[in-house]
């Protein structure tokens, strides 16, 4: 059984490296996804909305200085038009949350009512024109201290699980499903090998690989962008590893039976981008719809990219993601057996 494993996960993993552009791509593909966000989403931040300035409606003249309350709002990024028309045009479409009109007084501005933006921007706005004895008449102001994360910081975890599912599922599913049409797995039928073996071949070499190249990924980005983990990188690996076994045994029920790449295509990308928006890759989602968060926590991708988080930013062990853990490893045995009962090795 050992030899027969084996022969499998060798062969296996030399087709992977052999095959160049995707060796390489899978390297490439999440840096550039994190140098995009983090160019865009620089930590120490970043002007977050979008504030136009237009000349006053009764002068040609050109805008020369950015209003004084406008400048004093360090959220704002301001874009000056040297004609109105293309102000307000901007603001229609969401390009901008805010108009303020230069050199009036009082000072003129508008949003656009559909715009959330938009009305964050007001207030950050109105809050500068009110001066800071009256504002604290109604209110006060308290501090809360902590570690400050950005939103690179949470989203890098993300990036790294997102790139192991596409890798995970489309580089074994779409793969056993080539092997089915061209034949080959119908060799391996006369042979004594196993569809357990096999498949559990197949999730090891491709679960080895992903650790590989995913820790590479992992220090380049750690070394370039300057990331670092709170907690052990040992239990990151673990569950990292954990993860990526899942999602094959995942990628390999839905091949276990189909014979058409297209079809399987399809069901893989069926499956994989409405996880990928159900797991808190791009975004959280506290404050969701209950039934959309139960949803959530049935994907295995939740369970890996809630992980990391917390290992990275919280510094949490192993027995701190117990419930993920047993979780991950639930899905990963329920689709092994449903994959190796289902698995057929002709297309006919």
């Amino acid at each position: 059984m050992l030899r027969r494993f084996r022969a499998i996960f060798i062969s296996r993993n030399k087709e992977f490296y052999r095959d160049r552009a995707a060796f390489g791509w899978n390297f490439l593909f999440p840096f550039l996804i994190i140098l995009g966000f983090a160019i865009m989403f620089q930590r120490g931040g970043r002007d977050q909305y979008k504030v136009g300035v237009i000349p006053p409606e009764v002068t040609a003249e050109d805008c020369e200085t950015v209003p004084e309350a406008v400048r004093r709002v360090n959220v704002f990024q301001t874009i000056v038009f040297d004609d109105r028309q293309e102000g307000f045009s901007k603001l229609e479409r969401h390009k901008i949350d805010l108009l303020v009109e230069c050199r009036s007084e009082p000072i003129k501005y508008w949003i656009n009512e559909t715009s959330p933006k938009g009305e964050i921007s007001e207030g950050f706005l109105v809050t500068t024109l009110i001066k800071p004895e009256e504002i604290a008449t109604y209110a006060k102001k308290q501090t809360v201290f902590g570690a400050r994360i950005d939103y690179i910081d949470w989203l890098f975890p993300g990036i790294i699980a997102m790139n192991m599912m596409f890798s995970a599922l489309f580089g074994v599913g779409y793969v056993v499903v080539r092997y089915r049409k061209n034949g080959v797995l119908k060799r391996f039928k006369a042979t004594p090998l196993t569809a357990f073996e096999y498949l559990s071949a197949q999730v090891v070499s491709r679960m080895t690989l992903l650790l590989i190249t995913n820790v590479i990924v992992y220090a380049g980005c750690a070394l370039v962008f300057g990331f670092r983990s709170e907690g052990s990188y040992v239990d990151l690996i673990l569950l990292f590893g954990l993860g990526c076994a899942s999602i094959i045994a995942l990628g390999l029920v839905i091949a276990s039976r189909s014979s058409s790449e297209e079809f399987a295509n399809g069901i893989l990308n069926f499956i994989a981008w409405p996880m990928m928006f159900l797991s808190e890759v791009w975004f959280s989602l506290e404050g969701a719809p209950e039934w959309i968060q139960k949803i959530s926590h049935i994907l295995p991708l939740t369970h890996v990219t809630e992980g990391m988080r917390r290992i990275i930013i919280d510094g949490a062990g192993l027995t701190d993601l117990s419930y993920h853990i047993v979780t991950l490893l639930g899905m990963t045995a329920l689709f092994m057996l449903i994959g190796s009962m289902l698995f057929k090795w002709t297309d006919g």
